[in-house]
């Protein structure tokens, strides 16, 4: 049964969603308080944490960006907060999705499932040997999940590196942001385009060697992203 790690300190929501997750059989866990939360993240082993922003003590923000210097699991950002700066930099600092308050259980759910989904593939693959793609000194390690620039390995989240395959394997092809959406968080945009944008940018950080001037992830202004070979 998948584990799912609930960070939050309203504990009236808390018990909402892991009522509904419990209910589409995942085995769920509440911490209340930033520091818990980043303790028994690092403690123990999670298929996903859902993480509030707003917490006692440490906030949603700096046990994201702990959790991630630790650990590639998917985090699902909730919040109260609309700021576009929030959600850049929640994204920013490893975060996987971010869901914005009120939001519907089934919406929670849905988004869980998503990104469960896309994470069961790092289990093996049962290939003996990996498949990579290698384009003028990138190379993506599929089977791994790793990425090399020029041989010097980059760390990638689970989506940063999704997005960066699909767009690798579909070389010369504009997908709008939109489109980038769907394909690689399994859901339409619902406002969510900063999502894309963001992981794009660190993307590009990790990649390329001049982000003004990009010569592996291409903007088209005004259509979406295109990766050049």
């Amino acid at each position: 049964m998948s584990r799912i790690l609930i960070v939050e300190d309203e504990e009236a929501i808390a018990d909402l969603e892991k009522d509904y997750l419990e209910l589409s059989d995942f085995e769920v866990k509440i911490e209340n308080t930033g520091d818990a939360g980043l303790e028994t993240a690092l403690a123990e082993e999670f298929d996903l944490i859902i993480l509030d922003l707003m917490l006692p003590g440490m906030d949603g923000f700096e046990v994201c960006k702990h959790i991630r210097e630790k650990k590639d699991v998917p985090i699902l950002m909730v919040s109260a907060k609309k700021d576009d700066i929030d959600k850049i930099r929640g994204l920013g600092l490893g975060a996987d999705d971010y869901i914005t308050k009120p939001f519907s259980p089934s919406e929670l759910v849905a988004r869980v499932k998503a990104h469960m989904a896309r994470y069961s593939r790092l289990v093996g693959s049962g290939h003996e040997n990996n498949d990579f793609v290698e384009i003028r000194g990138l190379k993506i390690d599929k089977t791994a999940r790793r990425v090399y620039v020029d041989d010097e390995e980059k760390s990638f989240t689970t989506k940063e590196f999704d997005l960066l395959t699909f767009l690798a394997e579909n070389p010369n092809h504009v997908f709008t942001k939109e489109e980038l959406f769907r394909k690689i968080w399994n859901m339409d945009s619902i406002g969510d385009i900063a999502t894309v944008t963001v992981h794009i940018k660190k993307i590009r950080e990790k990649i390329e060697y001049d982000t003004s001037n990009p010569q592996y992830i291409e903007t088209i202004w005004g259509v979406g992203y295109r990766f050049k070979v």
